[in-house]
């Protein structure tokens, strides 16, 4: 199983998807004449909710609607996922990871615009947002087929799997093991119930309840994070000159890779193993963000696309950066054979002896489970689509198993069964974005036209 499941992941992520997210990402930028990027500082005024109004239509604030989709993406991603790119691909797969964030920004632009331009209603006659609608709503009812792909992929690719396998590991590593308890299937299993309990109580209570959590959660994770990585970072200042470099020599040179030869060499394979890990990183492309931002309070789309940008540029330009380098300048990365979360739990640990391990334990507790709360918010939506809106509660019972499996498992068969689903999602994702962009540029120039006339 395990190993049909590497192989089915391998396949879906090849050329062909390649082409589809970068390619389709460019076009983005290409089309937009990069306008998106010019408007950041606009961004942020919309974030911070100066263009907030409680009678537009939709559940949730824009920073609720960033907040929720953050604690999804800024998750084992940025942490684990960084982990294994550096692994496998050295420091040069660092450098596709930040392309990727920067073609993902385009993307969720786009992705972001569209779920607020083409929401539909589900059964219930609620307003939502998403792929699965703006497919429906925007390439008309022809395209139903691909909107029902997306949903079905979206049930298994928003299982939260690898977020709790390595929440599980985290735990035996820096907690138990260390203090000489077995960390055995029952010691998993016991961790998997109590992840459980606590999801439950938030996930059951809905969206507004996932929102409100997330935009408590999310900046604080963000915050301390930050903080103990600029203090490891301190304590190595006269190496991150150094590995900085590394990265952008190494990614056209792939001395550190390991994984397997893709588009006739190491190069190639690197490249695509940072696009891989930066998609898993920061979403864009699969689908999974613009549920959370169809639900936001707004009869303007093109604010919410603003908003949804600045996502990969936080998740991976800086987040998962942070991660890289602290992995990097304490060395573990050559002399630990360790791979995923216990890879940076090693260069906390070396870096602050008796604390670190335990300052990434808590951040790591807090990404996990946030994003706990949120994927199980997306795989509602895909049920709700497919079966109706009075059946989506019945995705949670089916989520809170998934919990206990992800704390049982392992963590190769974790990684590739999400990506390959995730690989899925991207299919109609993109498809529909780039077939809808020309709307996008449409409402894009009226837009930042009157935006401009305002100013004057």
């Amino acid at each position: 199983m395990e190993q049909f499941i590497a192989d089915f992941a391998s396949f879906v992520w090849g050329l062909p998807l390649l082409v589809l997210l970068v390619g389709g990402g460019l076009y983005f930028l290409i089309v937009s004449r990069f306008l998106p990027f010019r408007y950041i500082g606009h961004a942020i005024s919309v974030l911070r909710g100066k263009y907030d109004d409680p009678n537009d239509p939709g559940q949730i604030n824009h920073f609720e609607a960033l907040t929720t989709a953050l604690a999804a993406t800024v998750g084992m991603g940025n942490i684990a996922g960084v982990a294994v790119a550096i692994s496998i691909g050295g420091p040069g797969a660092i450098f596709w990871m930040w392309v990727s964030g920067l073609i993902g920004m385009a993307t969720k632009f786009f992705t972001g615009t569209l779920a607020i331009m083409f929401r539909g209603k589900d059964s219930n006659g609620d307003i939502q947002g998403g792929p699965m609608y703006y497919i429906v709503e925007g390439l008309g009812k022809k395209w139903k087929p691909l909107a029902i792909a997306f949903s079905l992929f979206g049930l298994v690719g928003a299982l939260p799997l690898f977020n709790v396998n390595q929440l599980t590991q985290a735990i035996g590593d820096i907690v138990l093991i260390p203090n000489g308890i077995a960390f055995d299937l029952t010691a998993k299993t016991i961790i998997g119930i109590s992840l459980v309990t606590i999801a439950s109580i938030v996930i059951l209570g809905g969206l507004k309840r996932i929102s409100k959590t997330a935009a408590r959660l999310v900046p604080s994770m963000v915050v301390l994070y930050f903080i103990c990585v600029m203090v490891i970072l301190f304590l190595h200042v006269e190496e991150v000159p150094k590995y900085f470099l590394m990265i952008f020599q190494e990614a056209f040179t792939a001395n550190n890779f390991k994984g397997d030869p893709m588009l006739g060499g190491v190069v190639g394979g690197l490249i695509l193993l940072g696009i891989r890990r930066g998609a898993f990183s920061n979403e864009a492309g699969i689908g999974t963000a613009p549920m959370a931002h169809g639900a936001a309070k707004t009869d303007e789309p093109v604010r919410e696309g603003l908003v949804a940008m600045l996502g990969p540029a936080i998740d991976t330009l800086i987040v998962c950066t942070l991660t890289a380098l602290a992995i990097l300048v304490t060395g573990v990365w050559e002399t630990s054979a360790d791979n995923g979360v216990s890879l940076t739990a090693n260069a906390f640990g070396n870096s602050m002896p008796g604390i670190g391990k335990y300052l990434l334990m808590l951040c790591v507790a807090i990404f996990s489970i946030s994003s706990l709360f949120s994927f199980s918010y997306y795989g509602t939506k895909c049920l709700s689509f497919l079966a109706g809106a009075k059946n989506k509660h019945y995705y949670n019972y089916f989520y809170l198993v998934s919990i206990l499996l992800g704390a049982t498992t392992s963590l190769d068969m974790m990684i590739n069964l999400i990506d390959g689903f995730y690989a899925l999602m991207a299919i109609p994702t993109m498809l529909a974005a780039i077939l809808l962009a020309p709307h996008v540029i449409r409402k894009s120039r009226i837009y930042f036209d009157n935006l401009n006339k305002s100013k004057k």
